[in-house]
């Protein structure tokens, strides 16, 4: 899911093409994109795009005296930015927004369709996509300390929580937990003030890091390779590869459709962290150390 470099960098890219240009038609190319049809997506052709900014993972145009578009990527959605009148790209394009100087195509890929458009009236309506979280580059030391105490949960859910941290989600908590290197299944409530400083400093530097980086990448161009596991990245999509700061190689926890990784030297100091699945499967036969893992 592109969490806040990536939708960062995606504003920018979109500001520099769109804003300021009226929408000359909207093509909705598959029926699960639209969930919110007032005001109707006719309304919103031939209005300029006024701004475009991101709330949360969300990003959000605001249509010249019409109201705003929604768009939420969620894990497979991305944007696609074409010459006028080129083809969409297949089943991956759901919806197309035609401007004069180009087209804008959302796809998604896979066949599960998660990604949003919500179309709305008024900037009171925004509220209702706002889940609260605090910008994590906008907050103080003391302040980022209150929402990592807000409650009592595991460091990874902490940074990914919406309703705490705006725009962190699975890829960068990973990184972050690495450079701060704390585990990330340890408890909100041990964390001491200490850790907390190392936190809120990773957390500011692999946020600015990578938006720098994603920006070097698109230059002028548009961001074409938006993805979860990048060249660079610590620990992230890394597991089996070697740690770049300490050689041992990156573990994984895995849930649902999502995983953890994380590196046992720098993190855990040693341990292996309990995978539920490997874990029900193995019971008390299961690895707690690197050197019970190579056996």
């Amino acid at each position: 899911m592109p969490e806040l470099p990536d939708v960062v960098v995606y504003v920018e890219a979109l500001s520099a093409r769109i804003v300021g240009r009226p929408i000359e038609a909207i093509r909705l190319l598959s029926p699960f994109i639209l969930r919110s049809v007032a005001p109707p997506m006719s309304a919103f052709v031939g209005h300029e795009v006024a701004s475009i900014a991101r709330l949360g993972k969300r990003i959000v145009f605001e249509v010249t005296d019409v109201g705003y578009l929604v768009i939420h990527l969620m894990i497979a959605g991305r944007f696609r930015w074409v010459a006028k009148g080129k083809k969409p790209p297949g089943r991956m394009a759901l919806a197309a927004f035609d401007f004069a100087n180009g087209t804008l195509i959302l796809t998604e890929a896979g066949t599960q369709r998660r990604a949003s458009l919500h179309a709305i009236a008024g900037a009171s309506e925004l509220k209702h996509f706002d889940r609260g979280g605090i910008e994590p580059l906008l907050i103080s030391l003391a302040e980022f300390s209150v929402r990592v105490h807000l409650e009592n949960h595991t460091l990874k859910r902490i940074l990914t929580d919406p309703r705490l941290f705006s725009g962190i989600g699975n890829s960068y908590s990973d990184e972050i937990l690495h450079r701060a290197q704390l585990s990330p299944l340890m408890l909100s409530s041990r964390v001491t003030d200490e850790q907390v400083e190392r936190l809120y400093s990773a957390t500011r530097a692999i946020l600015l890091e990578w938006t720098q980086k994603l920006r070097a990448e698109a230059a002028d161009g548009f961001p074409e390779h938006v993805t979860a596991f990048r060249e660079g990245m610590a620990v992230h999509g890394r597991y089996r590869l070697p740690c770049p700061d300490c050689g041992s190689p990156v573990q994984r926890i895995r849930y649902a459709t999502n995983e953890t990784n994380y590196c046992v030297t720098c993190q855990t100091n040693g341990k292996l962290l309990a995978d539920r699945a490997i874990s029900k499967l193995l019971k008390g036969d299961r690895p707690r150390t690197l050197d019970e893992l190579e056996l």
